[in-house]
Order: structure tokens, then sequence, then C-alpha cells
């Protein structure tokens, strides 16, 4: 073995396998921006240190980047999880309409959670996902095309869920809202774009 594939063997005995052991050695990527103007003119809100235990079926994703960019960018996943942005991140807040991946990324750079979910998806699912709307650092919005009735993502780590009522949905929130993994993780989502439905 080389000394590379040794040392990744050493970590993954050292901190066993799974998806607690994948995020646990989850860091900010050495080409990820971690310092910027907080929204607002404010300190950023503390980030907070990633779950020991986190929801089951969750999906870590490599470091990117996290710059700033004009017009198109393509993702490797949808919803994406993380990378280039638009300059202005997106209001949090519940959407009945979809909105830009470009924006809920830069978001996902300040510590939001971001909850999509099929278009077609039962109206009594859709009241559970408003509430999340109205708490601190969650965009609500749908998603045309995507597999699962319901997906929560934060920087770099996804969760897919068989709808709003599952209970991982809100561990998910409570675990990676302003997680310490995002690159800006408690810069806020307000003075953005987008007009989010009360």
């Amino acid at each position: 073995m080389g000394g590379a594939a040794e040392a990744t063997a050493e970590r993954t005995t050292e901190t066993g396998s799974g998806e607690a052991a994948e995020l646990a050695r989850a860091e900010v990527g050495e080409r990820e921006i971690t310092n910027m103007l907080p929204a607002g003119g404010e300190g950023p809100d503390p980030a907070r240190p990633l779950p020991e235990n986190p929801p089951e079926g969750i999906e870590v994703y490599p470091p990117t980047t996290n710059r700033v960019v004009e017009g198109p960018i393509d993702y490797d996943r949808e919803p994406p999880t993380n990378g280039n942005h638009a300059p202005l991140w997106q209001n949090c807040g519940f959407y009945p309409e979809p909105i830009q991946d470009r924006h809920a990324v830069h978001s996902m750079d300040h510590g939001v959670v971001w909850i999509t979910h099929r278009p077609d998806l039962p109206q009594r699912q859709l009241e559970t996902l408003r509430s999340y709307g109205d708490e601190n650092y969650v965009v609500v919005s749908p998603y045309p095309g995507q597999d699962s009735p319901v997906i929560a993502t934060s920087w770099r780590v996804q969760l897919e869920l068989d709808g709003a009522d599952d209970p991982r949905l809100d561990q998910f929130v409570d675990e990676f809202r302003v997680s310490e993994l995002a690159p800006l993780s408690g810069n806020r989502c307000g003075l953005g774009v987008g007009d989010p439905a009360g």
C-alpha cells in the first residue's frame, strides 16, 4: 500500500465506517473561501459543530470551490450541494415556485438548509414544509425533476426523504443549519434575492 492509501486506511479504522465516520472526516476544503463581509454588515452567527450521530442516509460530497461567478453555472447534481454561485444569495423562507440553483447554493454557503420537494407533493405535506420556511437559515422550494419527494441539503451534505413527515427532516435541519462545514456559515440569508411567501 502507498502512503496515501495507508493514511486513508488508518483514518477509516480510527473513525469507523459509514455515514457518521464520513461526516467526521469532512472539513472545509482548501479551495473554499472562508472570509467575507457578513450579510447586512453584522458579525456572523457562530458556526455549529457537525453532529456525531447524523440522520441515517446522508450523503457527504467532496469540497469544490465557492467563488462568486456571473452567469449560468453547471452543477454536478440536482439539487446541487455546493460549488460556485451567484453574487447574491436566496432570502430564507418558503417559495411556492422554483428558485435558481446558483442563488440557493450561495445561501447554503452561508449555512442554510435548502429543503426541496417535488412539485406534485400532497398539500398536507406542503403545509408541513411551509412551517420550515419560518425558521432561520432555511429555504424551502419545489424542484422539478427530483426523484425523491423531499430532499434536505446543506453545504456538501444531502438527505433524500420519502416525505415531509419523515423525522429525519427535523433532525437534519436542527443538526446541519449553520454547520461548520459551510465555508461562510452564519452569514445569514436576508438582503439577498427572492420574496418568500408568508
